[in-house]
């Protein structure tokens, strides 16, 4: 199943107490058990301004979809093409 990643823009993100990113995740998990198991929250990142989610999905609109129904911004969805480390160079 494809991987995605998607950058919300969010500002002062990461400026977000515990408490908020907790409701945030609260959230993001309630309208993952509506959409079923084919769309999966990976992690997420989040810096400044962003948080950057990687996301296990069908296609690119049940991403879209999540982000609908959960209210948060998908300002890019990107689908994962490859995957490197360092032991990508061994």
């Amino acid at each position: 199943m494809p991987k995605f990643v998607i950058e919300r823009e969010i500002p002062n993100a990461g400026a977000l107490k515990p408490e908020e990113l907790k409701g945030i995740s609260q959230t993001s998990c309630g309208v993952l058990k509506e959409l079923g198991p084919q769309v999966q929250w990976v992690q997420s990142y989040v810096t400044d301004d962003k948080i950057y989610c990687v996301y296990i999905a069908p296609d690119e609109a049940s991403v879209r979809k999540h982000a609908e129904m959960g209210g948060f911004p998908a300002n890019k969805v990107s689908e994962v093409k490859s995957i490197i480390d360092p032991t990508t160079a061994e």
